[in-house]
């Protein structure tokens, strides 16, 4: 490991003696460069978190134990509601219409980001969310279709311009893996970096990183927002895959990950507000003339046994992201639609159910889940699907991808 620079060691201490659980403050993360230039930024395998109390280190990632005693819901100064919205639902399918999976929460004036894939700057800014607003970052597993947006967010959130303006340390939180990732980043951009030090003269605040490899439990709290990991099933190889819930107040927030039928989900999912859940459909006719598909179907969940984990969870709603929709259409093979994944889902599953697309949001509170923005002309919903939904397709609208589709 590097010398982080004694800026970097500043940083540390300083946020070793102002820990605090749950506070209304928001966090800023650790240093990095102390030169502002070559040393590793991030505070490394195992730092603490910010906002949270005690934490405690197995193999080289950390997890909180606690919440420093502080109260973990109905803080943050705000109404108690919580928005989600659905950045990117897609794969590694390079498709115009559904980017990269990722999925913007926003509670008790905090914005936190659940991977990064494809085009997920480009969805932030369509909703005029500056880049380097975002107050952390939380990957589910390494694919790259969850990650290929990373680089660009950093690097774009520090351009010192309406869309990112980033002037503190990206915070980001991940399985094991990630700070190695980032780490590599560091060295990749550095000519990126340098230029725009001298030219720019952008704060070199705003491109270190706060780095944490974490382990299943309690990762991070903060104005009474609190975010658990939990392991996934994305195969035997595939390790570690973890879903995330995130809590305010007394509504909740599950997002699959990556999966297969998982007790984990379903026993975060239980009694959710929001169940966001990945699906995949790949038709016998494809998988016979290309076996190769059906070792991404074994990665994957089917409508049927989404709808199962569904009907014993009971989330008020469920939404399928990350959607793999695979087709040949130049083959005779047309792609499964939105419609198709619903009626598979209802024959194990009777309540409401969406296929969400990119931007489609829902705002949770007390009265319930509302849609509040949705794609026109793509997604579907069934069995009453979100109350109050603007912009929602009819079941069977929305595209299926692009020819040949896969994913991971």
């Amino acid at each position: 490991m590097r010398d982080l620079g004694s800026k970097s060691w500043v940083a540390a201490i300083a946020a070793a003696l102002t820990l605090a659980a749950c506070s209304n403050k928001t966090e800023g993360g650790s240093g990095g460069a102390g030169d502002g230039q070559n040393a590793q930024s991030g505070a490394g395998s195992g730092g603490s978190s910010a906002g949270a109390g005690g934490t405690t280190t197995n193999g080289g990632v950390s997890s909180i134990t606690d919440c420093g005693g502080a109260p973990t819901g109905g803080v943050g100064g705000t109404d108690g509601s919580m928005t989600v919205t659905l950045l990117g639902t897609g794969s590694p399918i390079p498709s115009p219409d559904r980017f990269g999976p990722s999925t913007l929460i926003e509670a008790a004036g905090l914005r936190l980001v659940f991977d990064v894939g494809r085009g997920a700057p480009i969805r932030l800014w369509q909703k005029q969310i500056a880049l380097g607003s975002i107050n952390a970052h939380f990957l589910t597993h390494l694919h790259s279709d969850h990650v290929n947006g990373l680089p660009d967010l950093w690097m774009s959130g520090w351009i010192q311009t309406a869309f990112g303006s980033r002037k503190t340390p990206f915070v980001i939180y991940g399985p094991e893996g990630t700070q190695a990732m980032m780490t590599s980043l560091w060295d990749a951009f550095s000519e990126d970096r340098r230029i725009r030090l001298a030219d720019e003269m952008n704060p070199i605040e705003g491109i270190e990183f706060d780095v944490h490899d974490v382990g299943p439990g309690l990762v991070y709290c903060q104005n009474g927002v609190t975010v658990s990991t939990f392991d996934v099933d994305h195969g035997d190889l595939v390790k570690p895959a973890r879903g995330y819930k995130i809590s305010y107040g007394a509504h909740t927030v599950v997002l699959s990950g990556d999966t297969r039928y998982n007790t984990n989900v379903e026993q975060a999912a239980t009694g959710a507000d929001l169940l966001v859940h990945e699906v995949a459909m790949i038709p016998t006719a494809l998988i016979d003339k290309y076996p190769a598909y059906q070792a991404i179907l074994a990665h994957h969940i089917s409508p049927e046994d989404a709808g199962k984990l569904f009907a014993i969870a009971k989330p008020k709603l469920a939404v399928y992201s990350h959607v793999v929709l695979s087709g040949l259409p130049s083959e005779g093979i047309p792609f499964p639609t939105p419609a198709d994944v619903l009626a598979a889902t209802s024959t194990t599953y009777s309540g409401p159910v969406i296929v969400g697309s990119d931007l489609m949001a829902f705002r949770i509170d007390d009265s319930g889940v509302a849609m509040v923005a949705g794609a026109a002309g793509s997604g579907g919903a069934a069995n009453g699907g979100a109350p109050g939904a603007a912009g929602a397709a009819a079941a069977g609208g929305g595209t299926g991808g692009t020819a040949g589709g896969g994913g991971n």
